[in-house]
């Protein structure tokens, strides 16, 4: 568990606007924070299975908060995951594999030559 300065400091650096609190930014710094500490916690004691647990929790919304910021707005999710040196793995769709479906689906390609690039 963070304290009230540390947390007021971590709204500030990552707020919005003046009066934010509780956007996913912030959000994801206090989630991050909070990461970290249980981390270090649970090096230190390794059979403590209820902060393990709250631990999978947080990293769980903090993903969830992620993606949903990844999809509303793409540069606000870069410069944060910077910021905050989030190890981020890639998706295994890629933008060329979309569209090689769409246009297969719109008929350009015929499907076959995408599921046989795909098993290669």
């Amino acid at each position: 568990m963070i304290d009230k300065k540390k947390k007021a400091q971590i709204i500030k650096k990552f707020a919005i606007h003046e009066k934010d609190t509780g956007s996913s930014e912030v959000q994801i710094a206090l989630l991050t924070e909070e990461i970290k500490s249980l981390t270090k916690h649970l090096k230190i004691h390794k059979k403590d299975f209820s902060s393990r647990r709250g631990l999978l929790r947080k990293v769980s919304e903090r993903r969830r908060l992620l993606r949903y910021l990844e999809r509303e707005n793409l540069e606000s999710f870069t410069e944060l995951v910077e910021r905050l040196k989030i190890k981020i793995k890639k998706s295994e769709e890629t933008p060329e594999t979309l569209a090689e479906e769409l246009a297969a689906i719109e008929g350009e390609k015929p499907v076959e030559d995408i599921v046989a690039k795909e098993a290669i």
